[in-house]
């Protein structure tokens, strides 16, 4: 079961959040070999999504999920939903979903 995390993303901004895996004694789990892909949606339904960029730190259990600054601008003030899958053996296991809130930016 995944774990529910909410985030919020500054529209225009460069985004980055990052994800630490333990094993149960609290060690770091070793994601060699793993792969994952983001994204976030308007609905669960959705077919328009964007991308949040996934980097796996092989043995230390980091996952950093980033989105630059022009896709957070492209994003409108709204409450979207998000979900971290990683790949293992062609299994897929979802990490952590939830809710996106996009705060609108001024500068342009």
């Amino acid at each position: 079961m995944a774990i529910k995390t909410n985030l919020t993303v500054d529209q225009g901004a460069n985004f980055v959040y990052n994800v630490y895996l333990v094993d149960a004694e609290g060690n770091p789990f070793d994601l060699s070999g793993y792969s994952g892909n983001a994204q976030l949606r308007r609905s669960y339904t959705a077919s328009n999504y964007a991308t949040m960029n996934v980097h796996i730190t092989g043995a230390s259990g980091l996952i950093t999920l980033t989105m630059n600054a022009t896709t957070t601008a492209n994003l409108t003030n709204n409450r979207y939903v998000y979900d971290l899958e990683l790949t293992s053996n062609n299994v897929v296991s979802r990490i952590i979903e939830g809710f996106v809130t996009v705060n609108p930016g001024v500068t342009r």
